[in-house]
């Protein structure tokens, strides 16, 4: 398991439904944004980059997804800065291989 509920528990106060909106969310919108993402670093989009990166950071650190965190904002910092597509291209594929490990985790452990 990559990831941990424990910032979600402390929002939550003990709210069942509020932890399973969290994750339901997270499911629904972050396939998309991780497909955006790749097609912008395909495109070498920096200005897309930066913005999807940054979208998808505060997502995998909610759920305390630390390595995808420290690897979102290594790309959006190199797309906010015009960086190398040649580093960008080698920290993409371990986020989204983590990502795409905690949507399977998710949707296994809470049975959406």
């Amino acid at each position: 398991m990559i990831y941990t509920l424990d910032k979600i528990n402390e929002m939550a106060d003990g709210d069942k439904d509020f932890i399973v909106s969290i994750v339901t969310v997270f499911l629904e919108e972050i396939p998309q944004d991780l497909k955006d993402l790749e097609e912008a670093v395909n495109n070498r989009d920096h200005e897309q980059t930066y913005q999807l990166a940054h979208k998808i950071k505060p997502n995998v650190d909610i759920l305390g997804m630390e390595q995808a965190r420290i690897l979102a904002l290594d790309i959006e910092t190199l797309g906010k800065n015009q960086g190398s597509f040649d580093e960008i291209n080698t920290k993409f594929p371990v986020l989204k291989q983590d990502v795409l490990q905690v949507i399977s985790e998710l949707q296994s452990d809470f049975g959406i």
